[in-house]
């Protein structure tokens, strides 16, 4: 195997940087540009045929391609995850000579040449069983045909062909393609070896998953650490093989220390009116993991504590399971395992769920192509939470943001003394099939007084009747899940706004009290006269000008706060009633900065000129690929 020659390549990598281009210089020895030039990864597709590389390169990002192939590979973002309207770039080698293209398509899939060019080769290899392409691209390029790549997730398509483009025109990949969510521009993290640590895990067995749409599954387990303070540096999913759609999310919630080992005996449904008392005493969650994410690890000085009188003994793990296919026969043993060790951290890490409060008091019209929910972890509540527990404040180094099939957007807000500050957290592309949590790229300091709002954003144009706050999937959601240190007494900051002046826009005057039954009835006017306040929602007659009217009115309503401690305890503030804060709307995010293409096209053009001669050779020296 033979790659480009010495001298070309240190010409080539002067001239780019000469040229300030930013988006690095050319091809090094060997396998290119080292693998610690890309410190994220991904295999693609479940056959292990084609892994990403990536990582960030000051205002651009470096992405290497392994690809079991000899002939094309292609690699695209796209808003939907489908070729429609999709930035694309093909690359290869073919007859020693590589080549790399920028594409885009149209509404109608259609592949057209960008006029400009922003993907920019820096390496090339083939042999005889993969094809291997470094290249990079500007984070925001300001060119209509490229989709700029921010902290939010990215849905990336793939495809290859055992042919070049060149040798029959546009070579259909067929099977070969595939999409997959991946957040490009996460922070690099300093990863801690945890192979030869102790672990346990908490997995269901053999769980029957009912033919229903949507199951919660609750199961207690014992943390077998007792006695020693001991930190879990890592927690992983367990998946079970072909469960990877069914499993959406895993919730580990802390229980009361006054229970004893009787409570093991069973699983059961949760939110179910026989579910176990024991169940009712577990509030507090301590981890989240949702569908599409990986494992999570702690920050080197944090780690979540276990093994002390303070610290959990009995955990709950609750398991959302999503059937729309309503399949039958489906047993699961899923779960989580938990890495620890005994060389203590600095902090204790703790979990805050904040954002809208779980009921049917949070609802959504019909036929809305947006509507905005807001969550409030109130001011009132981290003043008292935070002054008593924490004067100086706590630091979030993590966040999980969390919605269900109609949410399509969801920002972390954050103000201060009536200041907004930079967004905590943020995702404008929401992947209802890929939620995990964010690393921040610095960790923030929340003080006592401080707002955080939860903002979500809906898209309803496909349904015709009000999606409600509730459990299912086809309901929705609207939470922030915040992993932060040192630990306080403070479990959840939360809000519900309120339902009688939601009810009063659609004209309801009076319902009957005492309230007995749930939903609650309305007595008048006679058009809702003993309906449900649902069925009043329901019945009226939804324009989208009426929802967005509504929409003005949700946001401006008094809010219920939510403050909560540990085993059910409740700050004083809870229950009480308070004001969202005056904020700016719609968000406005920062104005992109784009990065010319003038001054790396020549780096480009130098590198293209240059042929990578071919020999029929194994992989030899540049390393294994999946």
């Amino acid at each position: 195997m033979r790659l480009l020659r010495p001298w070309a390549l240190v010409l080539g990598g002067l001239l780019c940087a000469g040229a300030g281009a930013g988006a690095g210089a050319g091809a090094g020895a060997g396998a290119g540009p080292a693998l610690r030039s890309y410190p994220h990864s991904a295999v693609l597709d479940g056959a292990g045929a084609f892994r990403l590389r990536w990582g960030r390169r000051g205002s651009a990002l470096a992405l290497r391609l392994e690809v079991r192939t000899r002939g094309y590979v292609g690699f695209g973002l796209s808003a939907s995850g489908g070729m429609a309207s999709a930035d694309i770039v093909v690359g290869g080698v073919e007859g020693g000579q590589p080549y790399l293209q920028d594409y885009f398509t149209d509404e109608n899939r259609v592949l057209k040449k960008d006029p400009q060019q922003d993907y920019h080769l820096e390496y090339a290899m083939e042999n005889s069983t993969h094809t291997i392409l470094a290249f990079s691209r500007e984070l925001h390029t300001c060119d209509t045909n490229d989709k700029s790549i921010t902290e939010s997730t990215v849905r990336v398509i793939w495809a290859y062909h055992h042919k070049d483009m060149g040798e029959a025109g546009q070579n259909y990949h067929g099977s070969n393609r595939g999409t997959k969510s991946l957040r490009l521009l996460n922070p690099e993290r300093e990863e801690v070896s945890s192979a030869s640590l102790p672990y346990f895990d908490l997995t269901n067995k053999d769980v029957p998953v009912p033919d229903k749409d949507t199951t919660y599954w609750c199961q207690m387990f014992k943390i077998p650490v007792q006695h020693e303070k001991h930190h879990v540096t890592r927690v992983e999913p367990l998946i079970q093989k072909g469960h990877e759609n069914l499993v959406h999310h895993i919730l580990l919630y802390q229980c009361s220390s006054n229970l004893n080992d009787s409570v093991l005996d069973y699983g059961h449904e949760c939110y179910h009116p026989n579910m176990p008392d024991s169940f009712l005493t577990c509030e507090t969650v301590i981890f989240a993991w949702a569908i599409g994410g990986e494992g999570f690890t702690y920050p080197p000085h944090v780690g979540l504590s276990i093994g002390t009188a303070g610290d959990p003994q009995f955990v709950l793990m609750e398991v959302h399971y999503d059937n729309p296919s309503f399949t039958e026969g489906l047993i699961d043993n899923s779960g989580l395992r938990l890495i620890y060790t005994p060389v203590l951290r600095k902090y204790d890490a703790g979990v805050i769920e904040a954002g809208l409060w779980v009921s049917l008091f949070h609802n959504i019209p019909p036929g809305m192509p947006e509507f905005v929910s807001e969550g409030h972890c109130t001011l009132e509540c981290l003043e008292e939470a935070l002054g008593a527990e924490r004067p100086a404040g706590i630091q979030v180094f993590a966040v999980l943001l969390h919605a269900h099939l109609a949410g399509r957007a969801i920002r972390m807000r954050h103000f201060r003394n009536g200041e907004e500050q930079e967004l905590l957290a943020y995702d404008d592309e929401f992947d209802f099939n890929f939620q995990e949590f964010q690393y921040l790229k610095e960790e923030r300091t929340i003080l006592p007084g401080d707002n955080l709002v939860t903002e979500c954003h809906y898209n309803t144009v496909d349904r015709i009747r009000m999606t409600w706050g509730g459990l299912s999937t086809r309901n929705e959601m609207c939470l922030s899940y915040l992993l932060y240190y040192p630990r306080i007494n403070l479990t959840r900051c939360a809000s519900i706004p309120d339902i009688m002046e939601q009810l009063q826009f659609i004209g309801v005057k009076e319902i009957y009290r005492p309230v007995r039954t749930w939903p609650f009835i309305i007595k008048s006017p006679k058009q809702y006269k003993n309906l449900s306040f649902m069925d009043a929602m329901n019945k009226f007659k939804w324009s989208r000008s009426e929802g967005l009217s509504y929409n003005q009115l949700v946001l401006k309503l008094p809010v219920n706060v939510r403050c909560s401690k540990t085993d059910n305890a409740e700050w004083s503030i809870q229950g009480m009633t308070a004001l969202p804060p005056e904020i700016e709307r719609p968000y406005k995010t920062e104005p992109v900065i784009c990065s010319s293409s003038s001054c790396l096209n020549c780096c480009s053009f130098f590198i293209l000129l240059c042929i990578v001669h071919i020999t029929a050779s194994t992989i030899g020296n540049t390393g294994p690929f999946v």
